[in-house]
């Protein structure tokens, strides 16, 4: 692997310094740095450097759903966007609940080489709800599965979800909850409210997230296990995780992009590009988020990647499926909504892009500091830049974002995965 050279970049936004990359790996940081032995050169010319993104959320289809995304095009989203590590979430077909479906996964991963691309096991036998996955052999598997999850659908039954945080705790590893109890979310169809009502629209009750919440808060802490909650969208969610943090327990939380930027105001004209599981909420609901975003009390962003192809996503309000693009715009409405209003510097932006997806991941080689010693998984970022988003251009098989024709804030120049250049200036590259 040839040797890299940054040249002035601002690590975190700060002084300009030369970071001299040998063997994958920060070898030096300091002002007028020698190209010495043939090392290639990126001219960072003043642009922000961070640690590279780790996303704990995404679906990249791949086995079964290759006609909206495979795992060579989410990776290669993923690292126009900055991202080093993605977690892929188990709801393909078939389900991600053994050893041979996580392993080919991880494989596929290896070989696009883009980024490292971590498989979530399923929490029970075909996302079902009723029995336990085997958790410990695509724990000890060699795709090392480290979070467990049956996203799109809730670990419903309280047994078999206190069973599931039992054995994470004796295994080491995080159960990923896609908080939702069915029986309150029937039909339902869009945040209930005020703007649902006008629509003529199935309601989603907040309750249905929060409930579920508060319950596995519970059981996390009889089990000592880490719960993780996936896409949080109500207000109130924030007051139970903030209470149950206070109270020790070991539990973790990720937004979306888009839960911190639109509302169900969106709704209005019945686009299904903004249909969306959990539903936009309201507007306290956004800013609640972003609240606690900057606080800490959630603790991540995750872009909950859902690419769909257009017979999924085309159609009418009730049949379309829910999901939106997220790899290549995550960067951009983070900007929006938190750095540019102040709730978040550039530190804050590696804490929840980087450092803190890493370490609930128990990931020892990202989210790393920008320091000698440490992997060059790296984030160069040009914060004055604007651009116009593009569905059809993006880099996924499906086109179904929220935020086409929207301008945004700030592009990703670069990204360098252990010293190599994944992505430059809006292309990926190849090794």
């Amino acid at each position: 692997m040839p040797d890299l050279l940054i040249r002035n970049a601002r690590p975190y936004g700060e002084d300009a310094v030369d970071v001299r990359v040998e063997n994958g790996v920060i070898a030096e940081i300091g002002v007028g740095l020698d190209a010495s032995g043939g090392a290639e050169v990126l001219d960072a010319d003043g642009l922000v450097l961070l640690p590279g993104f780790v996303d704990l959320h995404v679906h990249l289809r791949e086995p079964g759903g290759e006609e909206s995304e495979t795992i060579e095009s989410g990776s290669r989203a993923a690292a126009l966007g900055g991202f080093t590590a993605v977690f892929a979430m188990p709801n393909t077909n078939p389900v991600a609940d053994t050893e041979v479906v996580v392993e080919h996964v991880h494989r596929r991963g290896a070989e696009v080489g883009l980024v490292d691309v971590h498989p979530v096991g399923a929490v029970t036998v075909g996302l079902e709800g009723t029995k336990l996955a085997e958790l410990g052999s695509m724990a000890r598997s060699r795709a090392q599965v480290r979070m467990f999850s049956d996203d799109g659908r809730c670990v419903n039954d309280p047994l078999i979800m206190r069973r599931a945080l039992e054995y994470a705790s004796a295994l080491g590893v995080v159960i990923a909850q896609h908080a939702e109890d069915h029986r309150l979310t029937a039909g339902a169809q869009a945040h209930e409210g005020v703007v649902a009502s006008r629509l003529g629209l199935s309601g989603w009750p907040a309750a249905a997230e929060e409930t579920i919440v508060a319950r596995d808060c519970a059981l996390a802490r009889d089990a000592n296990a880490a719960l993780h909650v996936c896409h949080v969208s109500s207000a109130y969610t924030i007051d139970v995780l903030r209470a149950a943090k206070t109270a020790g327990v070991r539990v973790s939380a990720e937004v979306t992009p888009h839960h911190l930027l639109l509302t169900d105001a969106a709704l209005t004209g019945y686009d299904p590009v903004h249909k969306v599981n959990p539903p936009l909420r309201t507007a306290a609901d956004t800013k609640a988020m972003r609240e606690a975003l900057a606080e800490g009390v959630i603790d991540v962003v995750a872009t909950d990647h859902a690419p769909h192809a257009a017979q999924y996503k085309d159609t009418e309000w009730a049949a379309a499926r829910p999901g939106m693009l997220g790899l290549q715009t995550a960067l951009s409405v983070l900007v929006h909504t938190m750095v540019e209003p102040g709730l978040l510097d550039w530190h804050g932006v590696a804490r929840v892009l980087s450092q803190r997806p890493a370490q609930i991941a128990g990931l020892s080689d990202q989210g790393r500091p920008i320091a000698v010693g440490e992997p060059a998984n790296l984030t160069l970022i040009d914060p004055d830049d604007q651009w116009t988003v593009r569905g059809a251009a993006l880099e996924s098989i499906a086109a179904n974002t929220p935020y086409d024709g929207m301008r945004l804030p700030a592009t990703v120049r670069a990204t360098v995965l252990r010293g190599r250049i994944t992505a430059r200036d809006g292309k990926v590259q190849q090794s």
